[in-house]
């Protein structure tokens, strides 16, 4: 069985952080609810009205820093246009 893709292109940055790119033409069905091996924090790079759903949450815009603890599902919402990220993950 072939994994499926994943919804974003990602490239290392400095420090352990990596910049996740969701691209504006992203199929929403790709953003699957799912949990992280690890916390982390995340940041949006440009203004956006992409959001984030925690488990029995209401979404929220992503801005600033949002902090995703270990093991806790989450999702992303898309918004228009593209998303840019900066994922810190917390070993």
């Amino acid at each position: 069985m072939v994994k499926d893709p994943l919804p974003f292109k990602e490239r290392n940055m400095p420090e352990g952080t990596y910049e996740r790119v969701f691209s504006k033409s992203v199929n929403p069905s790709e953003l699957k609810w799912h949990w992280d091996e690890e916390d982390r924090i995340i940041e949006a790079l440009e203004k956006t009205d992409w959001m984030i759903q925690f488990d029995n949450e209401i979404p929220k815009l992503i801005e600033g820093e949002i902090f995703i603890p270990k093991g806790v599902y989450h999702r992303v919402i898309k918004g228009s246009g593209s998303l840019r990220i900066s994922v810190k993950k917390l070993f």
